[in-house]
């Protein structure tokens, strides 16, 4: 075996980078470039409808076949990664922007605001989170961002605490004593000394909820609950190709493969960020 190799192969493992781990930061490095440059990678608008051409099996012209209004399915998918991607993101990052503050905040003070932060997240925890952004949704109205809006508010009180739990663990710690005797302000304990200590953490658990993320946003637009009709989305295009599984079967597997592999590609990122980050 060529040295180059041996070492390439041996600094893999020394950071954990499996094969699977590898093929899973490949998927979304697609993903997000199918984001970015949909437009351009795309082979065809994901809006033009061909109603004399109808549901079509793959084929040369249309490599992942057609739905039912005869639009590129492959397109279709092309242009979803972007509301995928932009959605998820807002979750996990303003959940635990809010969960990190409400954490900091409990685990660090204690006393009334401890007790007033956890009473808050145990009746959040109690909640049957989908079935509350379900009727939430449905009710107010609004589409993709109301359903992104519920899903911060529902997502930030398990973040909370595990930040609090986080906190609690860097506490009483000899720096933390070492800065109260200086006379270092709670403000500054908090956002210079712990929290620096726990970002990694954080970043961890910020990997996990866009998985979670993306598959409750998802649910959302096959019940007609995310995105507009027509918008490329792929929890949408369950819903809409739902009734061509037999005429073209890629159309329905394609979107909800997507779903399912890019969730579980950020949960085995999350993991190992999390087993590399907080040793």
């Amino acid at each position: 075996m060529p040295a180059d190799l041996l070492r390439t192969r041996t600094g893999l493992r020394r950071h954990g980078l499996t094969v699977p781990l590898l093929l899973c930061f490949a998927l979304v490095a697609i993903v997000i470039l199918c984001a970015i440059f949909g437009s351009s990678i795309a082979p065809d608008s994901p809006f033009t409808q061909r109603l004399e051409v109808g549901d079509k099996p793959p084929s040369a012209e249309f490599l992942a076949g057609t739905d039912l209004l005869g639009r590129d399915v492959l397109s279709r998918v092309i242009h979803g990664a972007r509301t995928a991607l932009v959605g998820p993101i807002l979750v996990a990052a303003g959940a635990f922007a809010i969960a990190t503050l409400l954490g900091l905040l409990s685990g660090y003070l204690g006393g009334l605001v401890d007790i007033a932060i956890m009473r808050w997240v145990d009746f959040m925890l109690a909640l049957p989170g989908p079935l509350v952004a379900i009727v939430v949704v449905g009710v107010v109205g609004g589409g993709y961002w109301t359903a992104v809006l519920v899903l911060i508010i529902l997502f930030t009180a398990p973040d909370t605490r595990i930040v609090r739990s986080a906190v609690l663990e860097q506490r009483p710690l000899p720096y933390i004593d070492a800065a109260r005797a200086l006379g270092v302000s709670k403000r500054r304990i908090l956002f210079v000394h712990i929290l620096p200590n726990i970002l990694p953490l954080i970043l961890a658990y910020v990997v996990l909820d866009f998985a979670f993320a993306l598959v409750n946003l998802a649910g959302l637009s096959f019940l007609g609950l995310g995105v507009q009709p027509g918008t490329p989305d792929w929890g949408r295009m369950l819903f809409e190709n739902r009734n061509i599984l037999f005429s073209n079967p890629v159309g329905l597997l394609l979107p909800a493969g997507m779903i399912i592999l890019t969730a579980v590609s950020m949960n085995l990122i999350g993991d190992w960020l999390f087993e590399r980050l907080t040793k």
